[in-house]
């Protein structure tokens, strides 16, 4: 198996596939422009290809069985600056059938092509980004098929939903991603010790996870790189909000700890949560991988309802029909690893006074934030963190870290 990555980021496409295939598998080539996510490449991948600027590609290695293409979701993404396909930044697919058409010329279609990106491309400009690459796609001569799935379903904390999109001139996309259904993660299977959100919203989004951290991001409403904050119910006043590490993060993106974590910086973490945010689930794409390896039974209906406008959650087609698949966004359920057990409570760095104040000024503007005890434990919080600071006392530098 030969791989290719385009828009590669730190790599978390590859390495699934890498954990799915062994040694059987070679990464040819990665194309990445951003210097830090190029340091962690250059690192993690110290024999593969590394191409600066997919606007200068001009072809693909030799024999690849299959190109992959996070593209950016910059423009796509609710948290982005949503322009839409033509963006600057999400407008750079155009290279990936660019260069997929330049390489047809000299040899025969590649096998798969495999691209990920945010379920906003959906719905924002009535689906414009997706007309967009089932048009490419379809002009290449591919069927494709998609599927949104929670990463949840591979057992990391992370409430992460995605689209996975799978074409092929020669093989069946539909028999990997529609292999597999698991049905929704059952309630049991959570704790409510607990709880994920993002502090940078509060006024017309939470971002509320139960048990996980929402999607991990590498910027946010108000404009700044975060790390989401997590509430713990019962918890000492001084330990009721706390944050994440990076190390925690790149733990819930399926990563080993410390793998972005190559650069000599001034500024401690730096660009990585940048970088860990804008990753792919290694372990989604572990579980495409050996689908792809090891195609299955479709377990859904593949003649259902022709889709004419709003694209479903899932769908496959080809020379101009959709046709919409009912099945949920869990295909597995691997063994859950709780929030608790993934981040240390007990140590990790409490959210600071300024920003637990901003927060609850932007929840008291809105209707957010109705769980049982939440919003009391914010106001709490805040008087607790606003009344050490007008004493006088030093605030802990872990403290003052996440402001």
């Amino acid at each position: 198996m030969k791989i290719a990555g385009l828009f590669a980021g730190i790599g978390g496409i590859e390495l699934g596939f890498e954990r799915a295939f062994g040694n059987s598998l070679r990464t040819e080539m990665l194309c990445e422009w951003w210097e830090p996510a190029q340091a962690v490449l250059s690192r993690r991948f110290p024999d593969v290809e590394l191409h600066p600027d997919v606007r200068e590609l001009r072809g693909l290695p030799r024999g690849l069985d299959l190109l992959s293409a996070g593209f950016p979701c910059t423009d796509l993404s609710q948290a982005g600056r949503t322009a839409g396909i033509a963006g600057a930044q999400s407008g750079l697919v155009s290279h990936v059938f660019e260069a997929l058409r330049l390489t047809a010329t000299t040899e025969k279609r590649l096998p798969w092509l495999m691209i990920e990106n945010v379920p906003n491309m959906l719905t924002l400009d009535k689906g414009k980004a997706m007309a967009y690459l089932v048009h490419e796609i379809e002009a290449l001569g591919y069927r494709w098929a998609y599927r949104v799935v929670d990463s949840r379903f591979t057992g990391v904390p992370q409430r992460r939903r995605r689209v996975i999109l799978l074409a092929s001139a020669t093989e069946d996309p539909r028999r990997v991603l529609f292999a597999d259904d698991a049905g929704e993660r059952p309630e049991a299977d959570l704790k409510d010790d607990a709880f994920g959100f993002y502090w940078t919203e509060g006024r017309g989004g939470l971002g509320w996870a139960q048990d996980a951290v929402p999607t991990l991001k590498g910027g946010s409403s108000v404009g700044i790189p975060s790390p989401p904050a997590i509430w713990v119910p019962g918890a000492p006043d001084d330990r009721l909000f706390v944050t994440p590490s990076v190390e925690d993060a790149e733990e819930m993106q399926g990563f080993e700890r410390g793998w972005s974590d190559v650069l000599t910086l001034a500024r401690r973490n730096g660009p990585r949560w940048k970088l860990v945010g804008n990753a792919v689930t290694t372990r989604v794409a572990e579980w495409v991988a050996g689908r792809i390896a090891k195609p299955g039974d479709v377990v859904v209906d593949l003649d259902g309802q022709q889709v004419v406008g709003r694209w479903p959650t899932a769908a496959w087609g080809e020379r101009g029909t959709v046709h919409a698949i009912p099945i949920s966004e869990f295909p597995t359920m691997a063994q859950y690893e709780h929030l608790s057990a993934v981040v240390d409570l007990n140590s990790a760095a409490p959210l600071s006074a300024r920003a637990i104040n901003g927060f609850h000024s932007r929840l008291l503007q809105g209707n957010l934030g109705r769980y049982a005890g939440f919003r009391d434990d914010v106001a709490r919080y805040r008087e607790m963190t606003w009344a050490t600071r007008s004493f006088g006392e030093a605030v802990p530098s872990s403290t003052r870290r996440v402001s």
